[in-house]
């Protein structure tokens, strides 16, 4: 595979949302920018082999509809008209977190529910009507060309070729394709800690955070009519008291993906009238009456790699030019709490921008740098969150001097959030990546914290809206 003389090139490994994002903002700085995809790709909304999660629940909080829009102008308005759910928080849904039902005040910010395939599907009809971006399916790399000072390309072998990985020099079957920068969106499986060894460089120092939780999806249509113009889905979140959790959640057909999760020791099977049953472990038993009333569609598909993982591309070392990491190849979390694809798009902006800088010269590492700081507070929720929980395990799981008062103040924050709308407002902003963290600490917010009282909570699941009169049985 040849470069014409004089045109820039940059390939993106990895052709899921991550990769399809960066492949868009790198057409502003090369000539041609090709996807190097394991799967072949389908013209119809369906989930991929190398997209395990994708049979399971995906939310888009505000944080990344709103860097999808900024990317991709008018993106929202096409995933909508595609008819996926837009679900107001809290009032849509009916939530159990910190030993406490939620109320369901008025809406301060939307989720989007709808399938991941949909939405990739979408974003890759929009990027791939580029005609300076090309897809090279089934095929995997295996290898960089170059060495420790500049990676200069990939090896690709077209995929189920047989032989080995054995770094630039040594990959079985493998071709060259040329290139001025690489770009690893090759997801949590990523193999560029082994390429980087294989041309003489460093690989990245891993952060790990592993609560051992795993979780099991499947689709039902609700017969009960206890979701639907009262009540959207279900929301049961796990914390360290208790280590059983459930989203339901509408989909753009009509129906509903069901996922619940528990923590290590504590994982849900994947066995029909079992997964029925796990239900019953949650704090309350209004998910697994629904469930006992609802029609499955779906198998039930289950899911464990879950471990928080930050690979520090930016920290000292033999690192080449010409290479950068984005997604969950750069940074991966837990996927229980529905940040990867907003980070994803994130991550695109944050390469656009550091590229587009006028005042800066756009070197790998502060490029790369950038890119990890746009990850910087999914990180924290994320990570924070799991850290706590009990038998996690990982080299990043000790406390740092300041978790200990964080931790309390998130305690008081967490308890009040459910009733007090200001507090409430606060925490969703930061939880959708729309407001920084410091924003639990403005004063308005302080103030409730350290010195409101905690108003009561609803004692049973709270199946209509406040101000709504008509009761609908839990």
């Amino acid at each position: 595979m040849t470069q014409p003389v004089g045109q820039k090139r940059a390939v993106v490994v990895g052709g899921s949302l991550a990769g399809l994002l960066a492949a868009h903002v790198l057409t502003e700085h090369a000539d041609r920018v090709t996807v190097v995809e394991r799967d072949r790709l389908h013209s119809e909304p369906v989930p991929r082999p190398g997209v395990p999660q994708s049979r399971h629940t995906h939310v888009l909080v505000d944080g990344g509809q709103r860097a999808l829009d900024e990317l991709l102008p008018g993106f929202m308005d096409e995933l909508r008209a595609a008819g996926s759910p837009r679900v107001g928080m809290p009032e849509d849904m009916v939530q159990w977190q910190g030993g406490r039902w939620f109320r369901r005040t008025t809406a301060s910010m939307y989720i989007h529910t709808g399938t991941r395939p949909q939405l990739e599907l979408l974003v890759r009809q929009r990027v791939l009507a580029n005609p300076a971006i090309e897809v090279v399916e089934g095929a995997e790399a295996v290898g960089l060309l170059g060495n420790a000072a500049r990676v200069r390309g990939v090896l690709l072998r077209e995929r189920g070729a047989g032989g080995q990985e054995r770094g630039a020099r040594g990959a079985e079957g493998a071709e060259p394709l040329a290139a001025d920068l690489v770009v690893d969106a090759s997801g949590r499986g990523s193999r560029a800690p082994q390429w980087l060894a294989g041309i003489g460089a460093d690989a990245p120092y891993e952060e790990t955070i592993d609560t051992g939780l795993a979780y099991a999806s499947r689709v039902y249509r609700d017969r009960s009519g206890r979701l639907g113009e009262h009540a959207r889905g279900f929301n049961i979140v796990a914390d360290p008291t208790q280590p059983y959790g459930a989203v339901v959640a509408p989909l753009e057909d009509g129906t509903c993906m069901v996922t619940l999760s528990g923590l290590r020791g504590a994982e849900p099977p994947t066995d029909d009238e079992e997964f029925t049953a796990f239900a019953k472990l949650l704090p309350h038993p209004v998910v697994h009456r629904w469930l006992r009333d609802a029609e499955p569609l779906t198998p039930a598909y289950g899911f464990r790699r879950t471990a928080n993982v930050r690979r520090r591309y930016d920290l000292p070392g033999r690192r080449p030019a010409g290479f950068l990491a984005t997604g969950d190849a750069l940074c991966t979390f837990n996927p229980i709490y529905g940040q990867g694809m907003s980070v994803a798009a994130r991550n695109a902006l944050a390469l656009r921008d550091a590229l587009a800088d006028p005042r800066r010269t756009p070197t790998t590492r502060r490029v790369q740098r950038a890119v990890l700081a746009s990850s910087g507070q999914a990180w924290d929720i994320s990570a924070g969150a799991d850290r706590k929980m009990p038998g996690a395990d990982g080299n990043a799981v000790a406390a740092g001097v300041l978790d200990r008062p964080a931790g309390w103040y998130l305690g008081r924050v967490i308890e009040r959030c459910g009733t007090d709308p200001v507090v409430g407002d606060a925490f969703r902003s930061v939880l959708t990546l729309t407001a920084p963290l410091t924003s639990l600490f403005a004063p308005r917010v302080a103030g409730r914290v350290l010195f409101g009282p905690v108003v009561p909570a609803p004692t049973e699941p709270p199946m209509v809206r406040e101000g709504v009169s008509e009761p609908v049985r839990p």
